[in-house]
């Protein structure tokens, strides 16, 4: 598929969940319905998996991650989210391309946030430090409020909550998305950014948090 085939099916799929396209970038998102839920399974009833998900989860967690908070603005009145922000605890983040500046996450296809992410049209990824483990703990956890008590600004382009203290935050637009298994791959243009420059990261290693040894 070349650029403008793949431009296109991104716009396509961003209109479909209510999120505003190059076009309507600057117009309040509307609102929509939640994303559906199909049916998740790429192994046949009759094909046995490779791997079992208890196997795939103690090899993968070999690899320590680094730890963010994806965050979106307030979604538009009567949205039915409660007009607040959106976020999540996300470990599956990384760089993708210097030119132009983008970066990937990847959420779950069962996610009720990625919904509110996906009609904002927008995020930004807060890179948390190595004191931030309850910080992250209240983002993983579902039907919380989870800005509570949390201090936080706007991204200075996209609007999106910048939490307090991070080391560093990316503020961005939604670029492409893609279906990966029972995740989503979101590729994110970076219109923004900023680093306090000081600071040991948070890692995630074994179902742990963890920090860099001096």
């Amino acid at each position: 598929m070349g650029h403008a085939g793949m431009a296109a099916t991104v716009v396509r799929y961003l209109r479909s969940v209510g999120s505003p396209t190059s076009a309507t970038a600057q117009r309040e998102p509307e609102s929509v319905d939640a994303l559906p839920r199909p049916d998740l399974r790429a192994v046949g009833d009759d094909e046995r998996a490779p791997v079992s998900p208890a196997e795939f989860r103690a090899v993968l967690g070999n690899f320590a991650s680094g730890v963010t908070v994806i965050t979106a603005p307030p979604g538009a009145e009567g949205e039915g989210d409660g007009g607040g922000p959106a976020g999540f605890a996300c470990q599956s983040f990384a760089s993708l391309s210097l030119d132009p500046p983008l970066v990937t996450f990847m959420v779950a296809r069962t996610s009720t946030t990625w919904p509110r992410i996906a009609r904002a049209g927008v995020f930004c990824v807060n890179i948390l430090g190595a004191e931030q483990g309850e910080l992250c703990r209240s983002f993983a956890v579902s039907g919380a409020d989870k800005f509570a008590g949390v201090a936080h600004s706007p991204a200075p382009v996209t609007g999106s909550p910048q939490l307090d203290a991070v080391p560093a935050w990316i503020d961005c637009r939604i670029h492409a998305v893609h279906t990966g298994g029972d995740h989503l791959i979101v590729v994110g243009r970076v219109v923004a950014m900023g680093a306090a420059g000081e600071g040991d990261p948070l890692l995630f290693h074994k179902g742990r948090f963890g920090r860099l040894a001096g």
